[in-house]
């Protein structure tokens, strides 16, 4: 595959720049699928170098990791997954409990056997380490996913060394990181500027402060998008729990950031969110602390999956966006979910 052509190809088309640390990104994922997909067996006999099933794309927020490797992705002559890492793991814990009588490494191995025959590729989106839970399985999980030839792509905002950094029981999670280096091809991308800031945006939908007049202006607008459209309670139902959207207005909803971040709910509940609303009104986001944290972490999770999904926002908040405060452990994960806020607040509707 000639993916450096296609790549020139596809920015001309869509008048995108192109910069050469991209272009040696390009080249690096055209080596990675002729070593793991192309089938001629005389590059097999003759290549050097030893495949690796993994590719791990690192950079920082919004220099374009996601648009290269959707690029490839979607240019892949494979059976193919792509997923928001959050939904591959409730997908796993979802196959644990339906198969709950079995031994956990039988489960292991009939998760990922059933990845096999379905697709040759995975594709992880934003893949990151944020609880125990996930940090204790994940050796076990894509070792055997590894051994089994299953390709996987990567995205991440941190380094192969540096997941689940500071995490309970890290030393526990020390050989993952093993099996990553030894099994991932690591690359990372590196542009000066954030794309999601530099698109011309006014950011119209964020507004704050917390006043009056922000009350008056997200009134105003909410009564025009939703003008001739009766308002319904929406009732979501998620493995049983029912969850109640108030402001419901034919896709168009509106909440307070109390009732999506203060409660017990969690990714399961934002995907089925983001899948029932077009357009969600999100008001009176805090700054954060560490001792809001939990707040801010469902908050991170909530914008990630609004974000795959390409639901547009309004927000309120106490602080401008660029200035929102973060609590100390989640302070390099929120540079993401800023740059995200920026294009979900400004993307046409």
């Amino acid at each position: 595959m000639n993916l450096n052509k296609l790549f020139l190809n596809h920015c001309k088309k869509n008048n995108l720049e192109v910069n050469v640390n991209q272009i040696y990104l390009i080249e690096e994922l055209n080596h990675f699928h002729n070593l793991n997909f192309d089938k001629s067996f005389f590059k097999k006999i003759f290549s050097k170098k030893v495949s690796k099933s993994g590719f791990y794309l690192q950079g920082d927020v919004g220099v374009g990791k996601t648009m290269i490797l959707n690029f490839f992705y979607n240019n892949l002559k494979s059976t193919k997954q792509r997923l928001h890492f959050n939904e591959f793991m409730i997908n796993f814990h979802d196959f644990v409990f339906q198969n709950r009588k079995d031994k956990k490494e039988n489960i292991i191995d009939k998760f990922v056997n059933k990845i096999k025959k379905k697709y040759e590729l995975i594709y992880l989106d934003e893949f990151q380490v944020t609880n125990i839970v996930d940090a204790m399985i994940l050796g076990k999980l894509f070792n055997k996913m590894f051994d089994k030839k299953i390709k996987v792509l990567f995205s991440s905002n941190v380094k192969i060394n540096d997941l689940y950094k500071d995490g309970l029981q890290r030393d526990q999670f020390l050989p993952f990181i093993k099996i990553m280096k030894n099994k991932c091809y690591q690359q990372k991308l590196s542009i000066e500027e954030d794309y999601r800031k530099s698109l011309n945006n006014k950011n119209e939908r964020f507004l704050y402060p917390l006043n009056e007049t922000t009350n008056f202006k997200v009134n105003k607008y909410f009564r025009q998008i939703t003008k001739n459209i009766k308002i319904k309670e929406k009732i979501l139902t998620i493995k049983g729990r029912k969850f109640i959207i108030k402001n419901y207005y034919d896709g168009i909803s509106r909440f307070n950031f109390k009732d999506l971040c203060a409660k017990n709910i969690g990714a399961e509940d934002y995907i089925k969110i983001a899948d029932t609303c077009s357009f969600i009104v999100i008001e009176n986001i805090p700054n954060f602390n560490n001792d809001n944290s939990n707040q801010q972490q469902r908050f991170v999770t909530l914008i990630d999956i609004l974000y795959e999904k390409n639901v547009p926002l309004m927000i309120t908040s106490k602080s401008q966006l660029n200035s929102i405060s973060s609590s100390k452990s989640l302070k390099d994960v929120f540079k993401r979910t800023i740059s995200r806020l920026h294009e979900l607040t400004s993307v046409k509707i």
